[in-house]
């Protein structure tokens, strides 16, 4: 049988997603869903609605479990063919607040600090040792597995299982399905279809490095155009500048979002430039602003997700595909975050990129792509410095590979001095007592 574990299975409404694909799904029918969370309400819930979808939408041909803390860990990944993780280590109270609170002491804002950033930074810290504790009970209960992480900083984490742990790890996204059709959109565009794109990076920087039409016609051309006059004179609420801004000065468009890349380098989030905030639309405090909401959301909508008819359409999130995939052996397309070995060749080999996989019964296969651009690649080591220096830290616990990390980031290091840098990370070290193993 095949067995599915969901670590975070707190996290309701992506549990619905990612688990009522997997009931849509005839391969998977009747395999065993285990679902993990340390929060004994959320846990509960969720099972409440994954009982309920596999009634509604599955004929009960799954087995539904649930487990409940460290102790039940093992068991609930005990003989799992995949594992999900898509778990937030501290939550929005108190780490989410911390990370943005006390960088605003020092003048630095951010606007989601969940990859890069000094908020991606200590998200990872705190993240590292849960990860590595999912993976030394793995190793142990269910070597062969598959992990599928959704948890962010993606490539810090990703990167981290890959290089440390020996469990087969894949990072998902979901910004890479909609890059295209996103900007397309945003240009008015309708080209002939199917479209062709080709692209690769690092995950919330990879670039949409080409795009053509069904009859192969070069698609960029007029994307830059265009790209450019939408500059000049934005739409009302148009929101994507940051990613125009990239294609008018770099050639290529980004898969993630603007409020995401506007904090990923030194360009955009000034204090000696504050109408940059204006003219980009920059929407600082974003996060959040999110977490908020979201928890007001969920308040509002719980009973429609606990409901017996609550129901399910299948959505373009990764992991069911794959898990399709792998156990029928039909192949399928994905972008998935791999370690960097002899992919993008100029980028490092520690790097954790994401590029076109090919999935099937063999597992994932990345492609080798080549050299990027010069420019982009420049940008995207811009990240992977303070990613892979992040991972030295948590693997060191070395105090030093923190501040190093902060100083080499690059709208951290754009922002504050060398001794503000250091003291920042003091603060947030001592802020995140508990939370994080003793450095040294």
């Amino acid at each position: 049988m095949i067995k599915i574990t969901f670590m975070g299975a707190g996290s309701t409404v992506f549990a619905k997603n990612v688990l009522g694909d997997v009931m849509m799904t005839p391969s998977l029918w009747d395999s065993e869903i285990a679902l993990y969370d340390i929060d004994p309400a959320r846990l509960e819930e969720s099972y409440i609605m994954i009982c309920s979808l596999n009634k509604n939408i599955n004929e009960n041909r799954a087995t539904i479990k649930k487990y409940l803390g460290v102790s039940e860990r093992k068991d609930a990944l005990r003989d799992a063919t995949f594992v999900v993780d898509a778990i937030q280590v501290g939550g929005y109270d108190p780490c989410t607040i911390i990370d943005f609170e006390i960088p605003k002491k020092y003048g630095l804002r951010q606007t989601i600090a969940d990859t890069l950033g000094i908020g991606g930074i200590f998200r990872a810290l705190r993240t590292i040792p849960v990860l590595d504790d999912f993976a030394k009970d793995m190793a142990e209960v269910c070597p062969k597995a598959l992990f599928l992480n959704y948890t962010n900083p993606m490539a810090i984490l990703a990167g981290y299982m890959q290089r440390y742990t020996p469990i087969e790890t894949v990072g998902l996204c979901h910004s890479v399905q909609v890059c295209s059709n996103t900007l397309l959109k945003e240009v008015g565009l309708e080209p002939k279809r199917p479209i062709k794109e080709k692209i690769a990076g690092i995950n919330h920087m990879a670039f949409l490095l080409e795009l053509e039409d069904a009859d192969g016609n070069d698609l960029y051309p007029e994307i830059r155009r265009r790209a450019n006059e939408i500059l000049e004179n934005p739409p009302e609420n148009f929101k994507d500048l940051v990613r125009f801004e990239y294609i008018r000065r770099l050639g290529y468009y980004c898969t993630e979002s603007s409020e995401h890349n506007a904090e990923y380098n030194n360009f955009f989030i000034k204090e000696k430039y504050p109408e940059l905030i204006e003219r980009y639309r920059i929407p600082l405090d974003e996060y959040p602003r999110r977490c908020i909401n979201q928890i007001a959301r969920w308040n509002n909508d719980k009973q429609k997700y606990l409901s017996d008819d609550v129901s399910h359409k299948r959505t373009h999130e990764y992991a069911s595909w794959i898990m399709e995939s792998i156990v029928t052996n039909t192949p399928y397309q994905i972008g998935g975050n791999v370690l960097n070995k002899g992919l993008i060749d100029n980028l490092p080999a520690d790097a954790c990129v994401e590029v076109p996989c090919l999935v099937n019964k063999l597992g994932i296969q990345p492609t080798h792509i080549g050299r990027l651009p010069v420019q982009l690649a420049a940008m995207n080591m811009t990240n992977i410095n303070v990613q892979l220096l992040t991972i030295e830290a948590a693997v060191t616990k070395k105090k030093e590979h923190i501040y190093h990390a902060a100083m080499l980031e690059p709208h951290t290091s754009s922002e504050l001095s060398i001794d503000d840098i250091v003291a920042l990370c003091d603060d947030l070290i001592e802020a995140h007592k508990g939370w994080l193993p003793e450095y040294h």
